[in-house]
């Protein structure tokens, strides 16, 4: 067991140190399809930009789940992991990922079934929609590669190797960088082609990951469908909230995708580039959220609330100088994105106005991720879910539409950062209300045992889970393991109680 090293020293320095690290494998996944719509881009033809704006809308929904999916298997696994139950560890580990891989494959097929419909429903229509399908025909079926690939992700990362984790979706977006010129360009395979690099990408992912905890770590269980079905439950525990939590985003993004496609391919075309650009350079921003989780978590169990409160502070602090930096550069190049991705007229406009005037109130959206992160390492998960669900819903869509007939397309993106300004700051002082909520409990840190995750368990496993907390809370020094282990410890404690 490692050292709660966040309860002393810099907060600041802590964030910086894990957000950087974490930036750049969250990065390198928004990388692979940003590198898709450069490459297009380089045909001169707006509607294939826009086609993959269209199917981006809807594959990023299954991601989505296969990131739910993932958060479960990293946080139950690292918690058999730290108890030094290596035989459990293994056997969720399987349960976990067959579970994602079942569900994933279900949802490709449903959705296979349905792109054109989805397609309409999202706005795209004629050459547009057609082009899209071709992305989505080819994209879509590869779902259960990629979701099984983050499952095994976030397995290394649970064991404390989030370097190779992170290595495996470095090598997915170098594999894109190769095979895209490749598919596009040389056979003259157009949208097709850079379906099939990402397909190829995403088998890159798996192939790294699961040598990582096959061969490397050697996290290899016997499947016994018993064992699955008694690990159903506390799978599920985790992966219902965290699946509902993530859907919620690209819920949203459809909303904002079908409001502007009624101003035409264009704007969507410009929204496609804005969609891929916006994660690479605000992506420290999303690796805030798995920064600020460990911190509080550990400072929560060592009952120093006022790091607590520090913690949070400092995050929205640095939350807010790394946007308003961010926004600086992308004001002085926004001419040079427009050139680089071939956009003119009316896109080249849209993407001028958020580089002037939009893109500096990320640092609300970047608010809810830190309280949002504080919600699940305080012990109230379902308020993460509450804020994210709100903001998809009653945060976007009377906002755009109404900005939508107001301002034109401008005013659906003015209505977009309406919503997440009211959502950021409500969430923000929800997460300070809670801070003093918990200190002043009559159950103040309550120690969380795993119990509940034995008596789930132990008809199966003759040796369940049987440390402690404390015991569970630091496996090691990896910022994501320590996240899945706080998560999981509260999600299940919050279900007991």
């Amino acid at each position: 067991m490692s050292k709660a090293k966040f309860v002393e020293g810099d907060i600041m320095r802590h964030i910086w140190v894990m957000s950087s690290t974490a930036a750049i494998g969250i990065s390198a996944l928004f990388v692979v399809d940003l590198l898709d719509i450069f490459f297009l881009s380089l045909l001169g033809e707006q509607e294939l930009a826009a086609a993959v704006g269209y199917a981006g809308s809807i594959s990023f929904f299954i991601t989505s789940i296969g990131i739910g999916l993932s958060i479960a298997l990293g946080a139950l696994v690292s918690r058999a992991i730290g108890a030094k139950e290596l035989a459990l560890a293994k056997r969720l580990l399987l349960n976990c990922a067959v579970v994602s891989l079942v569900v994933s494959v279900f949802v490709a097929i449903v959705v296979s079934f349905s792109i054109p419909q989805l397609l309409a429903l999202v706005g795209a229509s004629g050459k547009t929609a057609e082009l899209a399908a071709d992305y989505l025909y080819i994209l879509v079926p590869s779902m259960p590669v990629i979701c099984l690939a983050m499952a095994l992700g976030a397995a290394l990362r649970a064991v404390g190797d989030a370097k190779l984790s992170m290595m495996s979706t470095l090598c997915g977006g170098g594999v894109n960088l190769v095979f895209d010129p490749i598919f596009i360009f040389l056979l003259a395979m157009g949208i097709e082609g850079a379906a099939l690099a990402s397909v190829l990408a995403r088998f890159a992912v798996l192939f790294v990951s699961a040598y990582g905890v096959f061969v490397k770590h050697k996290l290899i269980g016997r499947f016994e469908f018993p064992a699955l079905k008694q690990d159903l439950k506390p799978i599920f525990a985790v992966a219902g909230p965290a699946m509902m939590t993530n859907i919620a985003t690209p819920i949203g993004n459809v909303v904002v995708t079908r409001a502007i496609a009624d101003f035409g391919d264009s704007f969507v075309a410009a929204w496609a580039v804005l969609g891929r650009l916006t994660p690479v350079a605000f992506g420290m921003i999303f690796a805030l959220s798995g920064a600020i989780g460990p911190i509080v978590g550990q400072n929560f169990g060592a009952r120093q609330f006022e790091r607590v409160r520090e913690s949070l502070t400092k995050a929205i602090q640095f939350c807010a100088a790394y946007v308003v930096c961010l926004s600086v550069c992308l004001f002085i190049l926004k001419e040079q994105i427009i050139v680089i991705f071939a956009m003119q007229g009316e896109g080249a406009e849209l993407i001028r106005f958020f580089c002037n005037y939009i893109a500096v109130f990320f640092v609300f959206s970047g608010a809810l991720f830190v309280a949002n992160a504080s919600f699940n390492n305080l012990g109230k998960a379902k308020y993460s879910t509450l804020f994210n669900v709100g903001k998809a819903t009653l945060g976007t869509i009377p906002f755009v539409y109404y900005g939508a007939q107001w301002g034109g397309v401008e005013g659906v993106l003015v209505g977009q950062v309406i919503g997440s300004i009211l959502f950021g700051t409500l969430g923000v002082w929800t997460a300070y209300r809670l801070v003093d909520k918990v200190q002043n409990s009559p159950v103040v840190a309550k120690t969380v045992s795993v119990d509940a995750l034995d008596e789930e368990l132990s008809p199966i496993s003759p040796n369940p889970l049987s440390s402690s907390c404390a015991q569970m809370a630091q496996i090691n020094e990896e910022q994501d393991s320590e996240a899945s282990n706080k998560v999981s410890e509260l999600v299940v404690g919050e279900r007991r109680d």
